[in-house]
């Protein structure tokens, strides 16, 4: 499968040019609404840019990345959680749906973030803030942890685990734009899932139609996805749904603090009885 990520030059490029057109923009009769589409647009991708950045820099080295592994899956066997091999196992006879799996982990993360971004702006303007700064606080704070390499489930060859996409030729870990080799050591934490939870809560909080629900399954089927092609441990997900949840808590206490600086309304004084001469 082709890998259909940008490189960081190409992002961080594509996000300068959208920053500088959104500023000539301002300055024209166009309407606002125009500029601000492209500076929103600009940003993501400056988000994306230092995801790709920060994905081949760590600040521990990467020799350690397969025992971490094996660390996390002995940790979840000791404290009770499915094994991961299991799951998989169960869908190896089955090569439709792990060539299904395999192309919804490839596509659908960006896909369905990308649309949820579009829909929030272009109908739910109010909310759109919100949801954006969520999107850059839990993918930048899973970045802070993946400075630390861990390698994803399906290295572990020895417990079990099989590289399904690179035995159907989908593997996104191939050669991609501009040279750039999309980092396999970042798997803890899952943005996967750190994302299809955020879409589904944004989703449900933000629309009141009953295709919101789409967004709920959109994230089950991403969760038993990253697990069925073994790119992801069961951890992975509890942390990013962690710090999702920290991204939250951030921007409430940060709205509660704004509550109590702003300075109360001044009372309007009352009329004044004319006198009657």
């Amino acid at each position: 499968m082709q890998n259909l990520t940008l490189s960081w030059q190409s992002a961080g490029g594509t996000s300068a040019v959208l920053f500088a057109a959104s500023y000539a923009v301002r300055r024209t009769a166009v309407r606002p609404s125009v500029s601000a589409a492209l500076r929103e647009a600009g940003t993501l991708l400056a988000l994306f840019a230092l995801w790709q950045l920060a994905g081949h820099l760590s600040l521990m080295g990467s020799g350690h990345a397969l025992d971490r592994a094996q660390w996390i899956h002995r940790t979840e066997r000791e404290l009770g959680l499915p094994d991961e091999a299991s799951w998989q196992r169960a869908v190896l006879p089955h090569p439709w749906l792990v060539k299904a799996a395999n192309y919804y982990y490839a596509t659908m993360h960006f896909g369905v973030m990308l649309a949820l971004l579009l829909w929030v702006f272009l109908r739910h303007r109010e909310r759109y803030a919100w949801v954006r700064t969520t999107v850059v606080l839990v993918t930048a704070a899973c970045l802070l942890v993946q400075f630390v390499p861990v390698a994803p489930p399906r290295m572990l060859t020895d417990s079990g685990f099989v590289d399904v996409a690179m035995e159907y030729g989908q593997s996104v870990y191939g050669a991609g734009v501009g040279g750039m080799v999309a980092d396999e050591l970042s798997a803890m934490p899952s943005v996967h899932v750190a994302w299809c939870v955020l879409v589904a809560v944004a989703a449900v909080r933000v629309s009141a139609s009953r295709w919101r629900w789409l967004a709920v399954l959109h994230a089950l089927v991403t969760v038993a996805v990253v697990v069925v092609t073994a790119n992801h441990f069961w951890a992975d997900g509890i942390v990013a749904v962690a710090l999702l949840l920290l991204s939250y808590g951030a921007q409430r206490g940060t709205a509660l603090l704004r509550s109590r600086r702003r300075p109360a309304a001044e009372p309007v004084p009352a009329e004044q009885p004319v006198p009657v001469s």
